[in-house]
């Protein structure tokens, strides 16, 4: 069995069982007639049961478009009614009955809701009337009295439509309901991919950051003392050896970090924590480190210090890494400029770190300047929006360059 026939299947379905179950009851009336002479119908054989018979079968072949016109197809098959009625099938005529209600629930199940409301109401309407007045005009002409006629055609066109329309509406509501739910969870499904895809990103952003701070800084140092022992190396040995010495101090402490970034990362929680992470008050350890790879460096702290202890151990690495950072851009776009980093504490309220250099004793390439807006300011810009940081960063009158992050305590 192809797919075309497996699609085919549902289609045909209804149509043949009604017509193969109004035949048989068309076929089997005339034997009740003569049982019941309450029963009034066609004989078999006669020109008003061929009549019966050939209404019947359009009716069920006009079933077939009940998907793609549910409405036409509805009013089409209750008009049968009508027609068995002056046809003559008398009692028969109430045999349209099963095709009106296959057409009713498929117009309740298949129309769009609610464009088509009204077009539904009155083809429901329509199709009651047809079917009222069909199965009146088969009880006169059996000489019942007419308000009797009436009466059973409208229970009967009542029953017909009513009954099966708020059948079909309940299964439809529920239908709707379930899709209702699919839908509403694929679409919590697709917000929780989309927040996972923007945490990763976010991930990976703060990842590079936190690389590029530890690279930068202490790459730059280790290549400013491997330039010294290039020079050193048969002038001066022992100084030499001092910044080999220096670049095994840098190297390690790159690999302290790096392995410390990637421990935090596994740890997904860890970031308020403290521990093993750098703090204001590891400044001077940094000035130090940048002093021996050979920048000019000095640190000045006015202040207790008292306000140092109320900020966050999160805004305390970012103010760290901005301090490394900034020194590091000095190294390498202001080679030999004289730097001055500040943790200014006078203020309860508010810690201000500021890192201010010269401009470079030897001349910088031209894309050194340009290279300061890079990626190590956006990080740093980053680092302060996360904390509720304000950071001010630009060119000096001197023609140096000033970073100030001011931290509310």
């Amino acid at each position: 069995m192809n797919d075309e026939t497996t699609r085919m299947l549902p289609r045909l379905i209804p149509p043949v069982v009604v017509w193969l179950v109004t035949t048989a009851l068309l076929v089997v009336a005339p034997s009740l007639d003569s049982a019941d002479a309450s029963i009034a119908g066609p004989a078999l054989g006669s020109g008003g049961w061929w009549v019966a018979l050939l209404v019947l079968t359009a009716q069920a072949a006009t079933l077939l478009e009940r998907r793609s016109r549910p409405l036409a197809v509805l009013l089409a098959v209750a008009s049968a009614s009508v027609l068995l009625a002056l046809g003559g099938a008398g009692d028969s005529t109430s045999l349209a009955a099963a095709a009106v209600l296959v057409a009713v629930w498929s117009a309740v199940s298949s129309v769009e809701l609610p464009r088509q409301a009204r077009a539904l109401a009155a083809a429901l309407a329509g199709a009651g009337l047809l079917v009222a007045v069909g199965t009146g005009l088969s009880q006169t002409s059996i000489d019942l009295p007419l308000s009797t006629a009436v009466l059973g055609g409208l229970v009967q066109g009542a029953g017909v439509i009513v009954l099966p329309a708020l059948l079909a509406a309940t299964v439809r509501a529920r239908r709707d309901a379930r899709e209702a739910r699919t839908d509403l969870a694929l679409a919590v499904d697709r917000e929780q991919s989309a927040q996972i895809a923007a945490a990763i990103a976010e991930e990976r952003t703060a990842m590079a950051r936190e690389l590029h701070d530890i690279a930068a800084h202490h790459l730059t140092g280790i290549a400013v003392m491997t330039g010294a022992v290039e020079r050193q190396i048969d002038t001066d040995p022992a100084g030499a050896k001092e910044s080999v010495r220096q670049v095994r101090t840098q190297s390690t402490a790159m690999l302290r970090e790096l392995r410390g970034l990637v421990t935090l990362l596994r740890s997904p929680g860890q970031a308020e924590d403290a521990s093993g992470q750098e703090r204001l008050s590891q400044l001077a350890s940094l000035v130090e480190e940048a002093r021996r790879a050979g920048l000019e460096v000095e640190l000045s702290t006015p202040g207790t210090g008292a306000a140092v202890e109320s900020v966050g151990p999160l805004a305390q690495l970012s103010a760290y890494r901005t301090v490394q950072e900034c020194l590091a851009n000095a190294a390498r776009h202001a080679p030999g400029a004289r730097c001055v980093v500040v943790l200014d504490t006078q203020d309860p309220a508010e810690v201000v770190v500021t890192v201010r250099n010269g401009p470079s004793a030897t001349p910088v390439p031209s894309g050194g300047r340009s290279a300061r807006r890079g990626l190590g300011l956006v990080g740093m810009q980053e680092r302060a929006d996360l904390t509720d940081s304000i950071l001010e960063a630009g060119p000096t009158a001197e023609g140096g360059w000033q970073t100030r992050l001011r931290i509310t305590a």
